[in-house]
């Protein structure tokens, strides 16, 4: 008896300590992180500075580069093409970080001290003598909310690097930092991302930028839809009388697998939820609570293409939870119409004059996936037997 309950405790200490040990690995490598950008950004900033105006002649990157491999043998990641990549980084955000808050508000928790230099080497080179240091601080910037900030730095730099060629607006770049933060994408799901997704034009089509007033929060609800929801656990029947239904009904009954289809802080609310508006009842179809967004997401299904009447309904439903569901700290609702196809420029028409935040996303069910996925993931027969 003793020795099982000695077994026991042993158990639960080789618990304990592997969890600390791995919260403690997961901090320390993102102040790592943290401290890396600032680096990169400041060695960034002083190679742009000096490079683009003439300080430096022709090759003083590669001259430098080369010194630094000199001075610190076995250096990594400071290559002549690495070092161009720091300035494009510094350039690119410039616009961002160089808008800082006071010294007072700066970030003091560093593993490096702000008083840290990095000396220059000197070259032949180098047409001026160069300033005396380069300068390191922590990044921060009132452009960014702090959770965007906090996104920013736990990204690795060829994630920046990768983001800063894909995209040209701040919103996008937001969003894939964002969705690397929060869903761990490595950089080769980073790249499918960035060249299939929404560089392409495929983003959720939305009127978030009309109806959204906070800029924080319509950065949130955008990078919290998709354009189109996998869903190889529903199958449909194309001569059910009723398809709507069995869609809804398959989605109920398969309700985790849709939450994680949906993403990350998504809370399932109920199906056909009840409201009522001048003594009559309304059903909407899925609602759900974003921790995120902290605001009621409605979802209405549609088995068809998209029709502009989908949006006026959509809008009631709308105005309804607003005014009858939402609490008063919670952000607007959000309302979400799921079909098999949409022409864009219908959806922008229809949702044109909305005062109501919203968007339209496709779906593929268990026969529509494309050929590439249904040589990996079960058909609809093999998920029932998978379920039993």
């Amino acid at each position: 008896m003793e020795t099982s309950i000695q077994q026991a405790d042993y158990i639960q200490a080789v618990k304990a300590i592997k969890e600390a040990i791995q919260n403690t690995r997961l901090r320390t490598s993102r102040l790592v992180n943290r401290e890396l950008l600032s680096l990169y950004y400041a060695i960034g900033k002083y190679i742009s500075l000096n490079s683009r105006s003439a300080q430096w002649g022709t090759g003083a990157i590669a001259a430098i580069s080369q010194n630094l491999q000199q001075e610190l043998p076995g250096l990594r990641g400071f290559s002549e093409g690495n070092m161009r990549k720091m300035r494009i980084f510094y350039e690119e955000w410039e616009s961002v970080f160089e808008n800082r808050p006071t010294l007072t508000d700066e970030i003091t928790t560093s593993l490096l001290p702000d008083s840290i230099e990095i000396r220059a080497l000197s070259t032949n080179e180098i047409a001026k003598p160069l300033p005396d240091a380069v300068e390191i601080r922590a990044l921060s910037t009132h452009v960014l909310q702090p959770e965007e900030l906090n996104a920013f730095t736990s990204v690795g730099f060829t994630h920046h690097y990768e983001i800063i060629k894909h995209t040209e607006t701040l919103s996008d770049r937001l969003f894939f930092i964002q969705k690397c933060a929060s869903e761990f994408w490595n950089v080769d799901t980073l790249k499918y991302h960035l060249t299939q997704g929404r560089s392409k034009g495929e983003f959720l089509a939305n009127n978030f930028d009309k109806t959204i007033e906070s800029e924080s929060f319509r950065r949130k609800a955008i990078a919290a839809f998709r354009d189109e929801y996998n869903m190889p656990f529903v199958e449909i029947n194309d001569d059910n009388d009723f398809p709507e239904k069995q869609l809804e009904l398959a989605i109920v009954a398969n309700i985790k697998k849709f939450l994680l289809a949906l993403g990350s802080g998504f809370t399932f609310m109920g199906n056909q939820y009840r409201v009522v508006v001048d003594d009559k009842e309304y059903f909407i179809d899925l609602l759900f609570f974003n921790r995120q967004l902290r605001c009621l997401v409605c979802i209405e299904l549609k088995y068809g293409e998209f029709k502009p009447e989908y949006a006026g309904k959509l809008n009631f439903y709308l105005s309804a939870l607003d005014e009858y569901v939402k609490l008063p700290d919670e952000n607007p609702s959000i309302g979400i119409i799921l079909c098999r196809s949409k022409s864009n420029k219908t959806v922008e028409f229809s949702f044109r004059d909305t005062s109501k935040p919203m968007g339209v996303a496709t779906y593929r069910t268990a026969h529509e996936l494309p050929e590439q996925y249904q040589s990996i993931l079960p058909n609809a027969e093999q998920w029932k037997k998978l379920l039993e």
